[in-house]
């Protein structure tokens, strides 16, 4: 399961709104480190994701806290999204996907006698490589997101990782969601699974052909 807590664009509030922001999402983390023994009684792993050196110290404390209490647990996995955007995130996994290739081309340049000559093929980047650097790579891609008070817009969240992905919008706030909206999420899912998984095993096709 993955949600969107806290977007980077929430920066952008005066300074004493994102203060009450920061203070309350440490009051709901410092709230889940008092009842880590039930987290880790159901076997949930909660991580932090996103880039998180822009939240308060204090935030970033509290949440390195949660996520080594929980590091063994390995029944379900949360994640947490916080100073997160999807476009902040896609910018990072291809910063490091760069940075890893140009490593390996470093470390065979010093393995050899002479300096190997860098070739376009060397250098290009595939899906796999941006993928394995995102922040959300922790956990498999969502089946069914969730987007309260009828909103259609994902708002900069799960843009890589959606393409498969059913959109369920209920008129709902947050705060009232209840039982019997996810059911109708889950049937809305169902119904959808056949087209989801021939487009999934076309995808599939047409990226395994590419890379042969």
């Amino acid at each position: 399961m993955k949600i969107y807590a806290f977007s980077i664009d929430n920066f952008r509030r005066r300074p004493e709104e994102v203060q009450y922001l920061m203070d309350l999402i440490l009051e709901k983390i410092e709230g889940l480190l008092d009842h880590k023994s039930i987290v880790n009684r159901y076997g949930v792993r909660v991580h932090f994701v996103g880039n998180l050196k822009l939240l308060s110290e204090p935030v970033r404390l509290a949440a390195d806290e949660v996520m080594e209490a929980t590091a063994n647990n390995t029944k379900r996995t949360l994640l947490v999204c916080l100073a997160y955007s999807s476009t902040d995130e896609i910018v990072h996994a291809v910063q490091e996907s760069c940075e890893e290739k140009w490593n390996e081309i470093q470390e065979v340049n010093a393995n050899q006698a002479q300096n190997v000559e860098i070739t376009k093929e060397m250098l290009e980047l595939n899906d796999v490589d941006i993928g394995r650097h995102m922040y959300m790579g922790l956990a498999p891609d969502p089946d069914i997101l969730i987007r309260t008070s009828g909103e259609t817009r994902l708002s900069n969240f799960l843009l890589w990782q959606t393409t498969n992905c059913v959109l369920y919008s209920p008129r709902v706030l947050f705060p009232d969601i209840g039982l019997r909206h996810l059911i109708w999420a889950v049937l809305n899912y169902q119904r959808q699974y056949p087209h989801l998984q021939k487009r999934k095993k076309q995808l599939y096709n047409h990226y395994y052909y590419c890379s042969v």
